[in-house]
């Protein structure tokens, strides 16, 4: 039974773990704080990068000697074996910690087994503390993990009625500063920005993550069937890497250099196969996805079953007419609705950020 001390030094490992969003990729984010014998703070740490050292690691080095006798909180499972560093559940019991809590069991054929591994070891080990919460924090790795491919947030920014531009096709600004700053946190979070080629020819977005200090820069993902993307566009700049998915028949002779990846056609005919896409960027390491275009590409997306966050930024604004939110998305009937549970709304300026997840018969 975890103590009340306990409970404090997890919730600060699951905030730490949180700093390194959108930095970690294909590795998970973790947080660990160490408390020594007499139960008080001795070290922290976070996992801040791919091939660098784990939580732990960064905590025990902090620790020093405190960590005899003490006690590990980690927001994941120690992990159990050697890849480009070695396992955290060893470097546990070398440094004599005598108990170590963890939020969520590592779901990773290759690296779970870690609580076992220190309970053979003689350490005493709970786990379950403030399971939901890490798990929140790290939702994009354990999606990847149990599905085999990136966790996908759909984001998008309407009006009220939900439009999103007006009839004569502008769209600039719906939505306000406060919004659109926050637009980029979830960039900077991510692994990858994913827009179709209207949206590229309608805006001409840049897609990087502007704003935020030392954000690792997602990799910019044009899903742009004809490859009808023009060499100067500001998709292609320096500034973070592209890639350009195109059917396997387009032409790309006017993209020397760029880095293209040719995929099938869907099976309605119409786009690219979506779960390709995804086996694409997953094989790249992308563990989350931030799909930011327009309603066509959402909704082959949320007709693939391949959306598990939904975040809407609603403006209190009414149009009237223009382009809906979603469009194509295989629903017909009420039956068929795509329903949600909302897990947060919070105000950002005049505007609302709405964020939901498919419910759990959705899921099913």
């Amino acid at each position: 039974m975890a103590t009340a001390t306990e409970t404090d030094a997890m919730r600060r490992a699951v905030a730490l773990s949180a700093r390194a969003l959108g930095a970690t990729a294909p590795n998970p984010v973790v947080g660990c704080v160490i408390l020594d014998a007499a139960g008080e703070p001795a070290g922290e740490g976070w996992h801040r990068k791919a091939g660098g050292p784990h939580a732990e690691v960064h905590a025990l080095a902090a620790a020093g000697e405190r960590a005899r006798g003490g006690t590990a909180l980690v927001t994941l499972e120690p992990c159990n074996h050697t890849g480009r560093t070695g396992p955290c559940a060893q470097a546990l019991i070398q440094a004599g910690v005598a108990r170590v809590v963890y939020a969520v069991a590592d779901p990773s054929p290759a690296a779970a087994g870690g609580g076992q591994t220190l309970r053979a070891a003689g350490v005493d080990v709970d786990s379950g503390l403030l399971a939901a919460e890490a798990e929140a924090v790290n939702t994009a790795w354990l999606t990847a993990v149990r599905k085999g491919r990136p966790h996908v947030r759909w984001k998008y920014a309407a009006t009220l009625d939900g439009r999103i531009a007006a009839a004569d096709g502008s769209s600039r600004w719906i939505t306000s500063p406060q919004a659109r700053a926050d637009v980029h946190r979830l960039r900077a979070e991510s692994d990858a920005v994913v827009v179709g080629s209207g949206t590229l020819l309608a805006d001409d977005p840049q897609l990087a993550a502007r704003g935020i200090d030392g954000a690792t820069q997602p990799l910019r993902v044009v899903v742009d069937t004809r490859a009808r993307i023009s060499p100067g566009a500001r998709v292609l700049d320096d500034t973070a890497p592209t890639l350009i998915a195109v059917a396997e028949d387009a032409d790309t002779s006017h993209l020397p250099g760029v880095d293209t990846v040719a995929l099938p056609y869907a099976k309605s005919g119409i786009g690219l196969e979506v779960t390709a896409l995804l086996a694409e960027l997953h094989a790249r390491g992308v563990r989350s996805v931030l799909l930011e275009g327009g309603a066509t590409l959402a909704g082959a997306f949320v007709a693939a079953g391949a959306v598990d966050t939904v975040t809407g930024y609603l403006a209190p604004v009414l149009l009237g007419a223009g382009p809906a939110v979603l469009a194509g998305a295989g629903i017909s009937t009420i039956a068929q609705a795509f329903r949600l549970d909302v897990t947060d709304v919070e105000r950002l300026g005049p505007d609302l950020r709405v964020t939901a997840v498919p419910t759990a018969r959705q899921e099913s």
